[in-house]
């Protein structure tokens, strides 16, 4: 990373009207390790066909709450869509865990999600299947072109915030109205 371009961990990528590639159109996607290598982030605001209940059933773990059975699983990103990435604010040493930042972390292992349906799992998590993830300079670039507002994370964003309004609430945080934003972009 050079003087000019600070890593982006803990901050969101939010798609701005102008992006072209589909698969992120209109997406927020906390971004968990960038450095000269690249990046890869999740995307937190796409709900996937599925609900927690099944990807339990698929991995044979058993639960007898309802409620979270009930919670959707979040589409992550194209990247491994079968590999299931686990967002929280639990600190505790899970066997696959990344720090994003204080107090949220990133974990691929199956610990979490046995501690989840035993009722002993994060206070706050979102479970997504499949990641983003942009080779080195990709995200620079992209940012370059005007594809991506950058926003700092935080957790009632992250946790709180209901699906459908992560979008616009994200660039909100920064004074941007992405509704009123033109679907193209330019340099002058």
């Amino acid at each position: 990373m050079s003087a000019l371009s600070p890593p982006l961990s803990n901050h969101l990528l939010v798609a701005l009207p102008s992006l072209a590639d589909s698969t992120f159109a209109r997406a927020v996607a906390l971004i968990c390790q960038h450095d000269d290598n690249g990046a890869m982030g999740v995307v937190v605001n796409q709900a996937s066909d599925f609900t927690l209940g099944e990807v339990f059933a698929q991995m044979e773990i058993d639960t007898d709450d309802g409620d979270l059975r009930s919670v959707p699983v979040l589409n992550g990103g194209p990247v491994h869509p079968e590999r299931g990435f686990v967002i929280h604010d639990d600190a505790r040493s899970w066997d696959s865990s990344l720090k994003v930042a204080e107090g949220l972390y990133l974990t691929t292992s199956r610990d979490i999600l046995e501690a989840m349906a035993a009722g002993q799992g994060p206070r706050n998590a979102l479970v997504t299947l499949g990641c983003a993830g942009w080779s080195a300079g990709q995200l620079e670039q992209e940012l370059a072109d005007n594809s991506w507002l950058t926003v700092p994370a935080d957790a009632a964003l992250l946790f709180a915030t209901p699906l459908d309004e992560r979008w616009q609430l994200s660039g909100s945080r920064i004074g941007v109205d992405l509704f009123s934003m033109a679907g193209y972009s330019g340099h002058a």
